[in-house]
């Protein structure tokens, strides 16, 4: 069989070290192709740079990795069953369609930074897919808020009735949450941003490559500078992606959870049309939160993927070891789930029945119970005062109130602030910058 690992020489490896040290990189890597054949491109050119190719070389290379690059965009490329990962897959067939001149493209790197830069080039993608995704949940949420900004519903603390609150500050709790989640995904971007390609297996090279030229052309930020910390990057890259996919996981699970109550009978603050639900086996009338229930499900799945990186890494030396592998694994189809779910409760929402009199019910009346008491302060009666006498009136059935709510201030039922956080998210968006990476791709390309 025609050796295609970058690291054979003429031993042939047991069949069951190979397939078991091999794992699903076969997989996984898919998604890492269009992003090795970036880092190629970028690589050919450095190398052309320093004199390691010749003009006539880099440019026969370019030339078949934009071929390659086509091919996987329409779906005509794989990984051979013999070929172990990528980087060998794309080595394999340079060397086939241009000889010796194929088998350049490796001078001055080592399957270590390979690997680095296409996961970081695949993270800084996948994390401003991800924003834009949550930016169309955010918007969505935003106009609810403004649409039922006038419709109170309960609050609660401990479970227990508490003081008036509107489906206006509902949805606009959770987008104002996403855009802390925007901030965390952002910071994530930046620390994938920078470029890891040079630090070879982790000691650097003695050709003498031109890191900030391949910073430029893959459209970094900067570079991981120290080439020792860039190898301790891996892993490290990916658990802070994945902190911030479990912050928004956790915004999202928590809205799902509010929406299985409030859908439920005894809530019955929400509803859905029944093709958006499902039902019992046993009981017809059952209208289950199926969807809510498993984004709930998934979205707990995800808060734990820090620490499932973390008992991958935390007790490893500095360099590379094979573990790394693993965190593939978790992380590839994590931005699945989470896109998947950010899909699913639109959906729902696009379709979302509120129930515009739930304060009608005579059992909340006592969440109006402080702003009987506000009152009485604004009268003059100190607020312990006024408190007790409210409190009385309570005990002994006595309590009468007024469902006007009169709340003013930033934030609260009659100052939502929307427009100010919808500020705080653009500027967070803002600050991705992904224009840089998108011109830096078409320049890689020839598309600009």
């Amino acid at each position: 069989m025609e050796k295609s690992k970058l690291w054979q020489k003429d031993i042939d490896v047991d069949t069951k070290v190979e397939n078991f040290t091999v794992g699903k990189d076969r997989e996984l890597d898919m998604v890492l192709a269009p992003f090795d054949v970036l880092g190629s491109i970028a690589h050919a050119s450095m190398l052309a740079e320093i004199n390691l190719l010749t003009e006539a070389e880099k440019e026969a290379l370019i030339k078949e990795l934009r071929n390659i690059y086509k091919d996987i965009r329409a779906g005509n490329f794989q990984i051979e069953e013999h070929v172990e990962d990528i980087h060998s897959q794309v080595e394999l067939l340079l060397t086939k369609r241009l000889g010796d001149i194929g088998k350049k493209i490796h001078s001055g790197r080592s399957r270590n930074d390979q690997v680095l830069v296409d996961l970081k080039l695949w993270l800084r993608h996948e994390l401003w897919n991800l924003a834009q995704n949550t930016q169309t949940f955010f918007k969505q949420l935003i106009q609810l808020s403004e649409q039922y900004k006038n419709t109170l519903l309960p609050g609660y603390t401990h479970l227990q009735v508490a003081m008036p609150s509107s489906f206006g500050l509902w949805f606009g709790a959770y987008a104002e949450s996403l855009v802390d989640d925007m901030i965390v995904m952002q910071s994530a971007f930046k620390v994938a941003n920078k470029n890891p390609l040079g630090s070879a297996a982790g000691y650097g090279s003695s050709f003498p490559l031109n890191r900030t030229l391949t910073t430029q052309l893959l459209g970094f930020d900067t570079l991981n500078f120290n080439v020792v910390y860039a190898q301790m990057g891996r892993g490290k890259t990916e658990l802070v992606a994945a902190n911030a996919l479990a912050t928004l996981a956790a915004t999202l699970g928590k809205m799902a959870m509010d929406s299985c109550l409030y859908m439920s009978q005894n809530f019955g603050f929400i509803a859905f049309p029944d093709h958006l639900t499902t039902g019992s086996s046993i009981m017809p009338h059952k209208k289950n939160p199926d969807v809510f229930e498993l984004i709930r499900g998934r979205c707990n799945q995800l808060m734990g993927l820090p620490t499932q990186i973390l008992m991958i890494t935390q007790n490893l030396p500095s360099g590379y070891h094979r573990d790394f592998q693993q965190i593939k694994e978790v992380i590839v189809p994590a931005f699945h789930v989470l896109n998947e779910c950010l899909e699913m409760l639109s959906l729902m929402f696009d379709n979302i029945k509120v129930n515009s009199d739930i304060l009608e019910d005579e059992k909340y009346k006592y969440l109006f119970s402080v702003e009987e008491v506000n009152k009485l302060v604004l009268s003059g009666i100190p607020f312990r005062e006024a408190y007790r006498q409210v409190g009385i009136q309570i005990e002994q059935g006595a309590f009468n109130y007024s469902k006007e709510v009169q709340h003013s201030h930033e934030g609260s039922l009659g100052n939502l602030c929307n427009e100010q956080i919808e500020q705080l998210m653009n500027k967070t968006l803002d600050e991705f910058n992904y224009s840089q990476v998108d011109q830096a791709t078409k320049a890689l390309l020839n598309e600009q």
